[in-house]
């Protein structure tokens, strides 16, 4: 990974630690099925009208829409139906650190599935140092409910399974030379497809009461930021490094503190600089450059 590709990832885990506030304001006056349906719908028409307006055409061959079907599944529908669903029987601290398992799910369908992505000890030993990071930064607590709800916190943990297996079957679409934007939007139209119409016959959301303009500008910040933007982004990092951009689950929880405390005065605790720092060592060993400079500096 390149400085410009670890930068990227820094911007993605920006705009995803947004997604919570944006999901805290929306969850007071919505349903989750009708939140995931809003965020996707409303980004895939924000990406339709980048493409409009940049003059770029959708791609028309059956065998890139069926690769879109296997990503937007695999990317969206089923993680966001199942994180959805666990969260709303479990702590969302606890659902935080099993989502920051993620890049362990990556690495092992990595290894399993590429000839180029297979696991070392730098990236074994980095992993889960980042892991071991966001539970010191989350706090001991948020783990006592480990084992009290299994089948919710299985659910999260086959949501992380489904992302990294959409991380490694993203990389057929080098050989299509598809856009990031493209990608985005493709994925997007095959999600809004599947979650809209969970939505419509769950819930029900046109007999729901006006929810009011700060919810309506949560649902836009949530779908033009935290999804049409950050999508775009997602796949320009899958691009250039494949499976390694589900390494932003390990820097989405350091956003969102950091958002926390420079937007909303929160406090920035001891506990919250110690797994800063362990997901820093992390990063740098699953990077490697840094210790190889050391060795280098010691020869």
């Amino acid at each position: 990974m390149t400085a410009r590709t670890w930068l990227l990832l820094i911007a993605l885990s920006i705009l995803w630690g947004g997604s919570f506030f944006f999901i805290g304001v929306a969850v007071t006056a919505l349903p989750p099925f009708t939140i995931v349906a809003a965020r996707v719908v409303l980004a895939m028409l924000v990406l339709l009208l980048v493409l409009r307006g940049m003059g770029i055409a959708l791609p028309r061959g059956s065998s890139l829409w069926l690769a879109f079907i296997g990503l937007g599944l695999l990317n969206n529908a089923i993680p966001f139906t199942l994180f959805v669903w666990a969260q709303a029987q479990m702590p969302s601290g606890l659902a935080s650190i099993l989502n920051a398992t993620t890049p362990i799910s990556t690495a092992l369908v990595a290894h399993a599935f590429t000839t180029d992505e297979k696991l070392t000890p730098g990236r074994i030993l980095g992993v889960l140092l980042g892991l071991a990071g966001v539970a010191v930064m989350l706090g001991p607590d948020l783990l006592a409910g480990l084992g009290d709800n299994l089948l919710a916190q299985g659910a999260c943990l086959l949501a992380t399974l489904s992302y990294a297996c959409a991380a490694v079957y993203g990389r057929r679409f080098r050989r299509f030379g598809v856009a990031p934007l493209v990608m985005a939007a493709g994925q997007l139209i095959v999600s809004g497809v599947l979650i809209l119409p969970l939505a419509l016959l769950v819930e029900q959301p046109w007999r729901l009461p006006f929810p009011g303009w700060p919810v309506l500008a949560a649902l836009a910040g949530l779908a033009v930021l935290s999804t049409a933007l950050a999508y775009v982004i997602y796949f320009r990092i899958m691009n250039a490094a494949g499976s390694n951009v589900n390494l932003v689950t390990l820097l989405v929880p350091v956003s969102a503190i950091l958002l926390g405390v420079l937007v909303l005065g929160e406090s920035l605790l001891p506990r919250h600089l110690a797994g800063f720092g362990v997901i820093a060592l992390g990063l740098a060993a699953i990077d490697g450059r840094v210790f190889t400079l050391l060795r280098k500096q010691q020869t």
